[in-house]
């Protein structure tokens, strides 16, 4: 695993003059070196891209289709490796890193299915008027251009293959930045598109540094750009170029909410676990890990000892291990952010019931209550593992507190009843709601995305295709309809 990893441009491994270290979370050990591509170099695969974007665009269904079947069938035989991997360069307890790969394995099968019946078109009668007499509309879907996808750290193969799948999907010629943090198991994926018949520069994957991303983000051949990262990023990247087409998917800290005739004892058990364990799964690092428990007062007290039993009951440790189920954050400087927002919330009145402590890069899995609305764990993503609990009278308040975010990701409800399920999915402020299940919940076919600061635009295979392309109406005449 220390070998130097070239990149893949316009469908070729070629080599950088420099290269940079990929180190392990957990415990320092070098994973690999990566060869960094010269401006030369992302020049070119930016001018093949474009090159090919109407060959590609004319490829047909069944040939993009077997690509990324074949993709997803080599992921599958090459699954133990690919997981060993992700969690050598993410630190992620392995058993994640093999859920993660099963996901990147169902995208690209999804993402085949959709490329077979996308763009099957939709006809419309015109001559509902009398000046569209004889006269028929014919609607198809064509690719905007070249997508630049960029993708974050946390989830390194399958966030790669939500760009990477769609585009191809679509017949959209792709440059995919993995995160520098970690590269490898995106530039795993040039290994597999590689062994297809896809049109040489229709893909390229660019481990290229963060400061070399406006550049990219500006040229005017890449006119579609699929973004999942912080906040801050993705909106200058919106800001800096207001005539492209953006998909943002940000952050947020995911609510679940626990309403009052969610009450037996069966029931608290399973959303006490289901909280525990998805605050703290990716070391809280998920977009929709849980952050905000808000239980209703009539079973508050019930409840609470039981997220804090749950919680520490989570086995912290190598993430090489089977049996771990929290491993490091990604670098001891995120570890020491989270350390720093637990103090201050600590400071300002609030209660520590579990966690609370340090160790390299690793931060035990935290449960907070009392926690004031001004300090920073209340108000940002903390993406770690630290979970606040609060209590509130009754159903409204509690959506009420949910909305109270500038973010609106996905939101959790803990009830029974149908119809309080519709009142939240009217009400909530977010992307998506689960219900009888934590936010943390995302099918890969199911269009994800927020509201708010949380992001624009949808993932989800389907979606993600629709956001990289356009209609384009056919207007036939002189038909006997």
């Amino acid at each position: 695993m220390t070998s130097t990893h070239a990149f893949w441009l316009a469908g070729r491994q070629v080599t950088g003059e420099d290269t940079f270290d990929v180190t392990n979370p957990w415990d320092g050990r070098l994973v690999g070196k990566v060869g960094v591509p010269t401006d030369a170099q992302v020049e070119e695969a930016v001018a093949a891209a474009y090159a090919v974007r109407d060959e590609f665009a004319a490829t047909p269904a069944h040939l993009r289709a077997a690509a990324l079947d074949h993709v997803s069938k080599r992921l599958v035989e090459r699954t133990e490796e690919i997981a060993q991997l992700i969690s050598a360069e993410n630190g992620k307890p392995i058993k994640w890193a093999r859920g993660e790969v099963g996901r990147a394995v169902s995208v690209f099968r999804f993402a085949a299915e959709e490329a077979r019946r996308f763009n099957g078109g939709d006809a419309q009668r015109l001559d509902t008027d009398a000046g569209g007499q004889g006269r028929l509309a014919f609607t198809r879907r064509f690719p905007k251009g070249v997508v630049l996808g960029i993708a974050p750290f946390n989830f390194p193969l399958n966030l790669c293959a939500h760009k990477v799948a769609p585009a191809i999907a679509a017949g959209a010629p792709i440059i995919l930045k993995p995160a520098p943090a970690t590269p490898l198991s995106g530039l795993i994926l040039g290994e597999l598109l590689a062994e297809t018949d896809l049109p040489a520069g229709s893909w390229s994957i660019l481990p290229v540094a963060n400061d070399k991303m406006p550049a990219l983000v500006q040229d005017e051949r890449l006119p579609v750009i699929s973004f999942t990262g912080s906040e801050k990023v993705g909106y200058a990247i919106m800001d800096s170029v207001p005539r492209k087409h953006c998909t943002l998917e940000l952050g947020g800290n995911g609510a679940a909410v626990v309403l009052a005739d969610y009450a037996s004892d069966e029931d608290l058990d399973w959303a006490a676990g289901r909280i525990a364990t998805f605050s703290n799964y990716q070391g809280g690092q998920s977009c929709i890990s849980v952050q905000r428990v808000i239980a209703d007062a009539s079973v508050y007290e019930r409840l609470l000892p039981r997220i804090v039993a749950a919680v520490e009951a989570q086995v912290t440790g190598d993430p090489s291990d089977p049996k771990t189920d929290v491993g490091p954050l990604v670098s001891e400087d995120a570890a020491k952010r989270v350390e720093s927002w637990v103090q201050e919330a600590v400071e300002a009145g609030a209660t520590l019931h579990a966690g609370g402590k340090r160790d390299g890069a690793s931060y035990a899995p935290t449960v907070l209550t009392d926690v004031p609305s001004e300090v920073t764990i209340s108000c940002e993503e903390v993406f770690g593992p630290v979970l606040t609990v609060q209590k509130v009278n009754g159903e409204a308040e509690a959506f009420a507190a949910v909305n109270d975010s500038k973010y609106g990701l996905q939101a959790g409800v803990f009830t029974h009843d149908l119809q309080t399920a519709f009142r939240a999915h009217r009400a909530l402020e977010v992307g998506g709601v689960v219900v009888g299940d934590v936010p943390s919940y995302r099918a890969d076919q199911m269009p994800y995305g927020g509201v708010k600061q949380s992001g624009v635009g949808r993932e989800g295979v389907k979606f993600a295709m629709d956001d990289y392309t356009y209609e384009r109406v056919l207007v036939l005449t002189g038909l006997a309809l």
